[in-house]
């Protein structure tokens, strides 16, 4: 099976959780004998080609986005992604299928669809719907949540990473459920499971002081993250837990006012701002810290939750999304209700006070992580999906409008 596959993001490019899910997803569907030609914007260098198992990585080069706003920047990206995509199909021969992940790649993707007459699968990774909390954020916004029902109508499957997002696209853009595939994100647990046994306490020095105990988060510093209830919730943590120290990795549009808020509530060097962290000292971070937290106000998955248990590190998350999902309470964590400091406070403290409970719920999380969100088996349920659009497309007749 030959699947032409586009995606926003792709390594060295990533941002977020679409991004490491292509990463992850590829080789895993290789694996599966799927030959995956994927088609991505070279944001970040990176070879203009590079072998995929039988496939390959076909980095295009973007615009100058000076002066552009995301949706001008998209629909000029996506024309060049289309040509590329022309181009492979004149000189490689026909796709099974095409594959894109999200609105960011619509444009190009639908085009395709019609030019050559091949199915569309999607997955969406989130809405704009759920990012405004069910709120119109102005013009954009609505062009985008329109270009998002346009992907979803134009797609032959849809692939959700939960239940949520299932439930979330059905009532919002009107998708039949039984159009829509369950399949959740994945996690390599062998990226943490390589750091069991090193010595990681002089890492952990440029962090924290030997007794402190780390509460760690990671991820986009953006309104929907969270990260605001967290610097709220600080104060109340200290006050009943003053060895505790917050290291929070990211960049994001909040950076500064978050700061400026720590800073007016007086938390001073328990808080660290580390910006931008590279992959191998997030990792070392999720091993060396007491809990991580996730406190999202909306939250598709969570795959950073996922990676947190992977290391064996308790986590708090609040009951949101797929990260109610993913989280059982009690039992491989905690969840705490969203938005409230005074919860997510209590979750942190109960997790630093009872380290005995907390690494049993991580052993259980660790060992559920392995059995259900491995790569191999998220591949395998992905390669099925498309096995049944090629064999749904075999006995349907394709209408020229």
């Amino acid at each position: 099976m030959r699947v032409l596959m586009l995606s926003w993001e792709y390594p060295p490019h990533v941002v977020g959780g679409l991004g490491q899910h292509v990463a992850e997803l590829t080789p895993a569907l290789s694996e599966e004998g799927v030959e995956i030609h994927l088609i991505t914007p070279r944001w970040a260098g990176g070879s203009p080609q590079e072998s995929l198992g039988d496939g390959m990585v076909h980095r295009v080069d973007p615009p100058d986005p000076t002066g552009l706003d995301i949706l001008t920047l998209a629909q000029r990206m996506n024309w060049s992604l289309e040509e590329r995509g022309h181009a492979l199909m004149e000189k490689a021969g026909s796709f099974d299928l095409i594959h894109a992940h999200d609105w960011l790649v619509a444009f190009a993707a639908c085009a395709l669809k019609h030019q050559h007459r091949a199915p569309l699968v999607a997955t969406i990774h989130a809405t704009e719907h759920g990012r405004c909390r069910g709120n119109p954020c102005g013009e954009m916004s609505t062009a985008i949540h329109n270009t998002e029902w346009w992907l979803t109508y134009e797609a032959w499957r849809v692939i959700c990473c939960s239940g949520f997002m299932a439930n979330e696209v059905a009532r919002i853009f009107r998708t039949p459920l039984d159009k829509i595939d369950v399949i959740p994100n994945g996690v390599e647990v062998r990226r943490f499971d390589c750091l069991e046994g090193q010595d990681l306490s002089r890492f952990r020095q440029r962090y924290a002081l030997p007794e402190e105990k780390i509460v760690y988060y990671v991820g986009r510093l953006v309104h929907e993250k969270g990260v605001g209830v967290l610097v709220e919730a600080m104060p109340e943590v200290l006050a009943s837990f003053p060895l505790a120290k917050f290291v929070v990795a990211g960049t994001g549009s909040q950076d500064s006012e978050l700061r400026a808020r720590a800073d007016a509530l007086g938390l001073g060097d328990k808080v660290l701002f580390t910006g931008f962290i590279s992959d191998e000292d997030r990792d070392r971070l999720f091993k060396v810290a007491d809990v991580a937290v996730f406190p999202s106000l909306y939250e598709p998955f969570g795959i950073v939750a996922l990676e947190a248990m992977a290391a064996r590190t308790p986590v708090v998350v609040s009951e949101v999304g797929g990260l109610a999902e993913v989280v059982e309470h009690g039992e491989t964590g905690l969840r705490v209700y969203p938005d409230n400091p005074d919860s997510l406070a209590w979750g942190i403290v109960h997790t630093l006070t009872e380290p005995h409970w907390a690494r049993i719920r991580a052993e259980k999380a660790y060992a559920k992580v392995a059995k259900e969100y491995n790569w191999p088996y998220i591949a395998a349920r992905t390669a099925q999906v498309y096995s049944r659009v090629v064999r749904e497309r075999g006995s349907a007749q394709w209408n020229q409008g």
